[in-house]
C-alpha cells in the first residue's frame, strides 16, 4: 500500500479509537455521578444508552445492506430490460411486417413470413442470448461446443459432415443472468448437394446470432474471409477462434495469430481473436503411457463472458432488430415480385393487343405511338398495381410526357429501324409493310411499360436522372439479342400468324394467280406480259 494511503488509514483509525475512548469514558464518569444517588437509575440509564447504540448501529447497518441490495434489484431489473429505442423499432418493424403479409398473394409465403415475425417477437419477449459456431466441417466446431458445456454433445469427429443441423445447447456463465443458448451449425465449404444444402442452412442460423464464434484451424482461406466479411457487414458480433493450437508450434501459432488479426483488420478487433485447443492430440509419455491433454478453451470463457458482460444487452437488441429489418426487406422483395408479375400481365396484354390493331390498320408514326406504345390505360392499371390510384386524365398526362420523350430520344426512329431488319429475316417481305407498325407498337408499348413499372415502383419518381435515364435504361435493356429474338417470336405467333390467316380467308375464292402474295402476283403478270 502507498505510503500517503498508509498514513491517512492511521490517523482515522486512531481518531476513531479516542472518539470511542472518550464515548467510554463519558459514560462511565456519568454512571458514577447518578449511581451516588441513584443506583437503579444508573443501571438503567447504561441500559438504555447501549441499547440506543446498538439500535443506532443496527439501523445503520440494515440501512445500508438494503440500500445496496435495492440497487442491485435495481440494477439487475435495468439488465434485463433491452435498450428501448431499439425493441421498439423491432416491434414496429414487425407490425409493418404483419401488414405486408396481407398483400401477399402465395399463402406459402405469407405464412412463412408470419411465423418468422412471431418467432423474433418471442425472442423479443424471451431475451436469450444467441451463440453460433459458425466455420468449416473440419475446424473443429463440435469440440469446441464439446468443452465449453462440458460434455459430449455430438460426434466429435474430423471428418466433414458430421453436423448435419443446427444443433442448439444451454450454457451457464458466472455473472450472466440471461440464458445462454449455442448452435453448433453444419460445417460450411463441404461438397456435393447435401453440402450445400447444409452450408445454406449454416449461413441462415449465423445471420440469427446474437454473437458469432467464427472457427478456424489455420490462417482464414478466401473462401473463410468472404463469408465472414459478409456478416461482418451486416451487423454480426463476431469472435474469431484459432483451434487446434497443439498441433503448432509456439512460433507457428504467433506468426497465424499475426496474420489472422492483419486479415480482418477493420471489422473485427485484435483482442477478439483468441487461440484455443478444444481437442488437443493424445501424446505418449517417455513411460509409454499414453497421456489426453485437458481442453485449452480459458481465453475463450473469459472473453465470451467479457464481450456478453459487457455487450449482453446491446447484441440481443441490435439482433432483434436486424432480424424484424431483414424480414421487413424479404416481404418487400416478395411483393416487389408479385406486383412486377401483374405488371408485366398488364403490358403484355396492352402491347398485343395495341400490335393486332394497328397492323390491320397502319397508322402514322406519332399516332401509333400515342395509341399503342404509352396507352394512358395500361398506366392506370400500373398504377393500381402499387397502389397508386390515378384516374383516367392523370394516366394521360403521364402518357403523354413519355411519348414525347420516346420521340425526342429517337427511341421510335430506332425501334423501326431494328425490328425491319429483324423482321426481313424472320418473314416473308410482303408481311412486312403491314406487320412492321404493330410490331413496333408493341416493342415501344413494352418499353413505356417498364418505364411506369419504374416510376411506381419509386413512390412516382423518376429519380435523379429523371424520365430520360429511365427510357434510355429500358430501350437498352430491350434491344439485347435474347430479348429481341423472344420477342420477335411472340410477334410471329401473335400478330404475323393471325395476319397471314386473314389473308388466306380472304384470298380463298380468287383465281389462283390472285391466291399469291403480292410480290408474286406482281412476278406472275409479269411473266404473262412477256409470254404475250
Amino acid at each position: 500500500m502507498p505510503l500517503p494511503r498508509l498514513m491517512i488509514l492511521v490517523i482515522g483509525l486512531s481518531i476513531i479509537l479516542g472518539l470511542i475512548i472518550w464515548l467510554i469514558n463519558s459514560i462511565y464518569r456519568l454512571y458514577i455521578q447518578v449511581s451516588f444517588t441513584a443506583p437503579l437509575l444508573a443501571n438503567f440509564l447504561i441500559f438504555l444508552i447501549m441499547g440506543l447504540l446498538g439500535l443506532s448501529i443496527y439501523g445503520f447497518i440494515y440501512y445500508f445492506n438494503l440500500t445496496t441490495s435495492r440497487k442491485s434489484r435495481k440494477s439487475k431489473r435495468r439488465q434485463l430490460k433491452l435498450p428501448e429505442q431499439k425493441t421498439e423499432a423491432a416491434e414496429e418493424n414487425l407490425k409493418a411486417v404483419r401488414r405486408q403479409v396481407q398483400q401477399i398473394q402465395d399463402k406459402v409465403a405469407q405464412k412463412a413470413l408470419l411465423n418468422r415475425s412471431q418467432e423474433i417477437a418471442q425472442s423479443l419477449i424471451r431475451g436469450e442470448l444467441k451463440v453460433i459456431v459458425f466455420g468449416t466441417g473440419s475446424a473443429g466446431k463440435t469440440s469446441l461446443v464439446n468443452a465449453l458445456i462440458g460434455e459430449i454433445v455430438g460426434q466429435v469427429d474430423a471428418t466433414m459432415g458430421t453436423t448435419k443441423i443446427g444443433e442448439t445447447y444451454h450454457l451457464k456463465l458466472k455473472g450472466i443472468s440471461r440464458e445462454i443458448l449455442i448452435t453448433d451449425t453444419p460445417g460450411i465449404l463441404e461438397a456435393g448437394i447435401e453440402g450445400t444444402e447444409r452450408e445454406t442452412l449454416a449461413r441462415q442460423l449465423a445471420t440469427e446470432a446474437d454473437l458469432l464464434l467464427f472457427v478456424v484451424d489455420n490462417d482464414l482461406r478466401q473462401s473463410e474471409y468472404e463469408p465472414l466479411h459478409i456478416l461482418a457487414d451486416i451487423g454480426k458480433r463476431s469472435l474469431l477462434i484459432f483451434n487446434k493450437i497443439d498441433l503448432y508450434t509456439e512460433e507457428e501459432q504467433e506468426q497465424i495469430m499475426q496474420q489472422l488479426r492483419q486479415r480482418i483488420k477493420g471489422f473485427i478487433a485484435a483482442s477478439d481473436v483468441i487461440s484455443i485447443a478444444a481437442n488437443p492430440q493424445p501424446f505418449k509419455r517417455t513411460t509409454g503411457e499414453i497421456m489426453q491433454p485437458e481442453p485449452d478453451i480459458i481465453p475463450l470463457i473469459k472473453r465470451l463472458a467479457v464481450v456478453l458482460r459487457a455487450e449482453g444487452e446491446d447484441l440481443i437488441a441490435d439482433n432483434i432488430l436486424l432480424q424484424s429489418q431483414r424480414l421487413g426487406e424479404e416481404a418487400r422483395k416478395i411483393i416487389d415480385r408479385q406486383r412486377k408479375r401483374q405488371a408485366d400481365q398488364i403490358i403484355d396484354r396492352y402491347q398485343w393487343i395495341g400490335a393486332g390493331v394497328i397492323a390491320v390498320t397502319p397508322l402514322p408514326v406519332v399516332d401509333m405511338l400515342a395509341t399503342a406504345a404509352v396507352n394512358a390505360q395500361m398506366v392506370v392499371e400500373i398504377g393500381k398495381v402499387y397502389g397508386c390510384e390515378l384516374n383516367s386524365d392523370n394516366g394521360k398526362d403521364l402518357a403523354l410526357s413519355l411519348g414525347k420523350t420516346l420521340v425526342s430520344l429517337g427511341v421510335v426512329k430506332g425501334a423501326v429501324d431494328l425490328l425491319s431488319r429483324v423482321l426481313q429475316l424472320n418473314m416473308a417481305t410482303y408481311l412486312i409493310g403491314k406487320v412492321i407498325q404493330g410490331v413496333t407498337a408493341a416493342y415501344l408499348t413494352r418499353i413505356a411499360g417498364k418505364s411506369f413499372v419504374e416510376y411506381f415502383r419509386h413512390d412516382q419518381d423518376w429519380g435523379d436522372g429523371g424520365i430520360t435515364e429511365v427510357v434510355q435504361r429500358q430501350f437498352q435493356l430491350s434491344r439485347k439479342d435474347e430479348f429481341i429474338k423472344g420477342f420477335v417470336k411472340d410477334a410471329i405467333a401473335k400478330v404475323v400468324q393471325p395476319l397471314t390467316d386473314t389473308w388466306e380467308e380472304e384470298t380463298e375464292e380468287l383465281p389462283e394467280e390472285f391466291k399469291q402474295p403480292p410480290i408474286q402476283q406482281k412476278a406472275v403478270l409479269e411473266e404473262e406480259d412477256d409470254d404475250w
